[in-house]
């Protein structure tokens, strides 16, 4: 008995059969292209240029930016900044936000809507806004925090938050932490409704009471989330722009000089705008970044793998 192979059709006979799922997707392709791919792929020939981003003079430097940024201590700086950052904030947000998710998540709790509703509120509001009214509620001359701590006789005189070195930086910490603390919270409560409540039944008929449910069947059947939450909070933290930019600028002596305002301050905003030496800066960062989303795409297989096994 003969058998006869069928050959496959050809690439052009499948596309012409998927035309309309091609049609469809034209439009992302085109904006991912003209958003994303373009921007990446002129960074990377404006960083090999001496371009101070106005004028038709653009003299080809090669690598020259790439050598300059490794020599420069105040990119190294800024790149301790950024780190710091996610170094504090990221298990504080996370280790918090999934406290809070256990307490909300709990369908007994009164009005536990209305809690993740004003933790989610910030998240929402625009960063920028965010900063400016931070700046003022900070204020040492007439800011309510300083009134505050003055009639509680915590302190003898105003505390210049976000003008003294010493505690520019755990400010702006302590905002970003505020202002995004809502995204992490989510994550979580996405995380806890995957858990079947039939779990928790079995468990109960165990003998099992509240906090040994907690420690033998919710933070096990967690753990693959938390590689991804993590990953995902550390990314968010470095995008940390807007928030810096109008809260400090960078200072005071540069104590929060994250990676992106010094990126825009060499690019943009100096008194000599250096644009092809600010794309360098890019693209170094961008790299960084890249790690941290090579990172991420680790952890998601792994809980995927821990995932499927449990």
């Amino acid at each position: 008995m003969s058998s006869v192979t069928r050959k496959a059709p050809s690439l052009a006979v499948r596309i012409w059969s998927e035309r309309w799922a091609y049609v469809f997707l034209l439009p992302t392709l085109l904006l991912f292209g003209a958003y994303t791919v373009w921007p990446i792929i002129s960074s990377l020939y404006y960083s090999m240029l001496d371009w101070k981003g106005l004028g038709a003079e653009r003299p080809f430097v090669g690598l020259a930016n790439y050598r300059e940024a490794f020599g420069d201590p105040l990119f190294w700086k800024s790149l301790g900044v950024t780190l710091t950052i996610i170094a504090v904030t990221v298990p504080l947000r996370v280790g918090l936000s999934l406290l809070t998710a256990l307490v909300l998540n709990n369908p007994r709790l009164p009005l536990a809507r209305v809690f993740r509703t004003a933790l989610f509120v910030p998240a929402v509001t625009t960063t920028a806004i965010i900063g400016v009214v931070m700046g003022f509620i900070f204020d040492p001359a007439g800011g309510p925090v300083n009134q505050l701590l003055l009639d509680l006789g915590i302190v003898d005189q105003p505390v210049d938050f976000l003008g003294d070195p010493g505690t520019s930086l755990w400010t702006v910490m302590g905002v970003h932490m505020w202002k995004w603390f809502g995204i992490t919270l989510v994550y979580w409560l996405a995380a806890l409704q995957t858990i079947p409540t039939t779990v928790y039944e079995a468990a109960r008929t165990d003998g099992a009471g509240g906090w040994a449910a907690l420690r033998h069947v919710t933070l096990p059947l967690l753990r693959p989330f938390l590689i991804i939450i993590v990953l995902l909070t550390a990314i968010e933290t470095m995008q940390i722009f807007d928030l810096v930019l109008t809260m400090t600028n960078g200072g005071p002596f540069f104590s929060t000089l994250a990676t992106e305002v010094y990126i825009y301050q060499q690019a943009f905003a100096g008194s000599t705008p250096r644009l092809g030496y600010g794309a360098a800066l890019g693209v170094l960062f961008g790299l960084v970044t890249l790690v941290f989303a090579a990172l991420q795409a680790v952890g998601i297989r792994y809980a995927d793998r821990v995932r499927s096994r449990s």
